[in-house]
């Protein structure tokens, strides 16, 4: 068999980040000094809950995999699933390496009247989780170590990429993915990470965007770069395919929910009154939002079917996601219906479906828009959005949603163009026709 030259590259540089590891040496960090606080900081609940928090986040990557790969051709279930699930691989080193820096790294960034917004963390920050330790850090989780902060934010990053695949599903060669992925990871993902989420951040200081959990970091950025890539790599062969495998929807949707609650209730960063509020919330959009779906698709004429009320679940837990920690559970249950019914109109939306968004990810996906909308609308606190007098906040939210769009697009759309340019996304039609898990993997279903 003939190995080209780009597989013989990319074990080069795996090999160099492996052993290149080794050789850097990792600082000892002097607890109440600095960054860090001392160990005596450190709260047990709050380590333990993280932990399974984790772990739950890690659980929705292999859940998205089933859940894309059953809504897929049956030529293509084994692709798809491994398109999501290699991003534990990929993502984990780069933000062992880099991305972790990028992300929560000391703010680079510009100046105005003397106040600092950063835009990308400064990559020798932690390279190789260089000063990551078991400290706790003043300023982003004071009552963890500080690795099992950079642990849980990874497992974001990780699935981050793995949402996008959806769009481009029977069609993208499998190497071109990787690059693209890692490509993303560095120059979409880790800058909005890093306006959002760091204290020194554009979109969190100036703007003052509320995302308790990842509405806009990552539901916007994979919608957007979904909805580029769908048209990017242009319309499939034979667009209509027959779901192969719905239980495997089922379970996907089962184990995305259950990971959720790491998602959002975790990202309270401690075993509070505050992740008991996003717990609850979290379950009552998704609930809301799938018997929504159902029963609009039904007034509309269509059966109610286990791939609608999977896809309304997956649509309540997105919308949700920015405003977890900040509203009501009555206020979640209206997020989670309005949500279901906006993304319901843009699947069935005639112009949308001319672009061939594989499994709809843009227009499930995109409703993070809605999310970020609707938190400007209820988030509570003095003058935290429109409904507890922050007009003003408001204004800003709809100014940064309009930033981070176009933000996600045309780079993603760039990053598309350069891609292809060093590896061609596409198969080749006879590789779509045979399918990708035969044509890319030399693999295939036995059922």
């Amino acid at each position: 068999m003939k190995i080209g030259l780009k597989w013989i590259v990319s074990f080069v540089i795996i090999t160099i980040v492996a052993v290149g590891g080794l050789f850097w040496v990792p600082a000892v960090d002097t607890p109440n000094s600095g960054e860090f606080l001392g160990e005596q900081n450190i709260v047990g609940a709050d380590v333990a809950w993280i932990l399974a928090a984790a772990g739950l986040v890690l659980l929705m990557t292999p859940g998205l995999s089933f859940f894309y790969g059953g809504m897929v051709g049956r030529k293509n279930v084994i692709s798809t699933m491994l398109q999501s699930f290699i991003a534990l691989g990929v993502i984990s080193i780069l933000w062992v390496v880099v991305g972790f820096s990028l992300s929560f790294g000391e703010s680079l960034g510009f100046n105005i009247k003397g106040e600092h917004y950063g835009i990308i963390g400064n990559p020798l920050s932690y390279p190789f989780f260089n000063h990551v330790g078991v400290f706790p850090h003043k300023m982003m989780a004071s009552t963890i170590p500080f690795v099992l902060f950079a642990l849980f934010q990874m497992k974001f990053a990780v699935i981050t990429p793995a949402l996008i695949t959806g769009s481009f599903a029977e069609r993208v060669r499998f190497v071109s993915y990787l690059l693209f992925m890692v490509l993303f990871s560095i120059f979409i993902y880790a800058p909005l990470c890093h306006m959002v989420w760091h204290s020194e951040g554009l979109l969190n200081k100036y703007f003052g965007v509320k995302d308790f959990a990842g509405g806009t970091v990552v539901h916007m950025s994979a919608g957007f770069a979904a909805l580029a890539g769908a048209l990017v790599l242009g319309n499939r062969k034979n667009p209509h395919h027959k779901p192969s495998n719905i239980p495997y929807v089922i379970l996907g949707t089962g184990m995305l929910w259950f990971g959720w609650f790491g998602f959002n209730a975790g990202s309270a960063l401690s075993a509070n009154a505050t992740a008991a509020v996003a717990f609850g919330t979290t379950t009552i959009a998704s609930a809301s939002a799938m018997m929504t779906w159902i029963f609009f698709d039904r007034i509309n004429g269509r059966k109610i079917s286990a791939l609608g009320a999977c896809i309304g679940a997956v649509v309540g837990l997105v919308a949700i996601t920015p405003g977890c920690g900040f509203v009501s559970i009555p206020e979640s249950l209206f997020i989670g219906f309005t949500a279901a019914i906006v993304s319901n109109l843009m699947v069935n939306w005639k112009k949308l479906k001319k672009i061939d968004d594989t499994l709809d990810v843009f227009a499930c996906h995109g409703v993070g828009i809605m999310g970020m909308i609707l938190t400007a609308v209820f988030a509570h606190g003095e003058n935290a959005s429109l409904l507890h007098g922050g007009l003003g906040v408001f204004a800003h939210h709809m100014a940064a949603l309009v930033l981070v769009s176009v933000f996600a697009f045309f780079g993603s759309m760039l990053l598309y163009k350069i891609t292809d340019r060093i590896i061609t996304l596409r198969v080749s039609e006879e590789s779509e026709n045979e399918g990708l898990d035969i044509s890319q993997h030399e693999e295939s279903l036995d059922w």
